[in-house]
């Protein structure tokens, strides 16, 4: 059993993503120092109501940050589902080393193309996608 840590932006991007096989502070700690070392400090911090993350907020001295509600925490809950399904079809991941290059990679895969196709109109849904294959394929060649 591992566990899937993951930061994710206001607009649902997944920013970084980071596999452990414990969930307790020190986990959390190594997380956290990752994400605002690469993406600076945010406003405010959505979390569950996880205890290691209070522990790891204190050390970091960004505890008035934390936000915890019932449904805030929505968005990250959410950015797994592709994910998850993903494994699934995989039959799970047999070491932690493959899953963390799957996650990684993934993350950046869900970015570029996810489009939001909920608040765009069919056509600039499709203009949108159009280009940001040609995108993925310019950077493959």
């Amino acid at each position: 059993m591992v566990y899937l840590w993951r930061a994710v932006d206001h607009e649902g991007e997944i920013l970084e993503s980071y596999i452990t096989k414990t969930r307790d502070k020190a986990a959390a700690l190594t997380f956290m120092k990752k994400a605002l070392r690469r993406h600076g400090s945010p406003a405010a911090i959505t979390t569950d109501g996880l205890r290691s993350y209070r522990a790891a907020m204190t050390d970091l001295g960004c505890e008035a940050k934390r936000e915890i509600g019932r449904w805030a925490n929505n968005r990250v809950e959410n950015s797994h589902l592709p994910f998850r399904r993903r494994e699934r079809a995989m039959l799970r991941f047999r070491q932690m080393k493959t899953l963390q290059k799957f996650a990684s990679v993934h993350a950046s895969l869900h970015n570029h193309f996810n489009q939001e196709r909920h608040l765009t109109d069919r056509q600039t849904y499709k203009e949108r996608r159009s280009a940001a294959l040609a995108e993925w394929s310019n950077l493959a060649a």
